[in-house]
């Protein structure tokens, strides 16, 4: 079966940094886009990062770009999202979602393009 588990989340001071790791199971990552996906409350879910395992290529979001970071490690089967320089703006909870390679050619941050979800994990920033 194919889970996704994200874990890493936390209560960070502003300026905090923390990691976010999305462990697959039931599949490798090698052929797979990981996506990380945050929704605060009242507000939609929009697309933070994606890493795309054709090319390697990341995406990020105008507004974490500088600060967060994705990476894959196969061999772990896992994906991290490092985020740094967090702000109260950042706090949400944050998926990780997969597509097949075979949609890369749709945009990295269309949720619905995005067969499988995890569970979510808490950022909470705040002094």
């Amino acid at each position: 079966q194919v889970q996704l588990v994200e874990s890493g989340g936390g209560l960070v001071q502003p300026g905090g940094s923390l990691r976010l790791s999305c462990v697959a199971s039931g599949f490798t990552l090698d052929y797979y886009a990981i996506g990380w996906f945050r929704q605060a409350p009242g507000k939609e879910r929009e697309g933070v990062s994606c890493i795309k395992s054709s090319d390697g290529s990341t995406y990020y979001a105008d507004s974490v770009k500088g600060r967060f970071t994705i990476s894959r490690d196969n061999a772990k089967n896992t994906v991290y999202l490092q985020m740094n320089s967090l702000k109260p703006e950042d706090t949400a909870v944050y998926y990780c979602a997969t597509r097949p390679r075979a949609r890369d050619y749709r945009p990295w941050n269309s949720y619905s393009t995005y067969d499988y979800w995890g569970q979510g994990t808490q950022v909470t920033v705040s002094s």
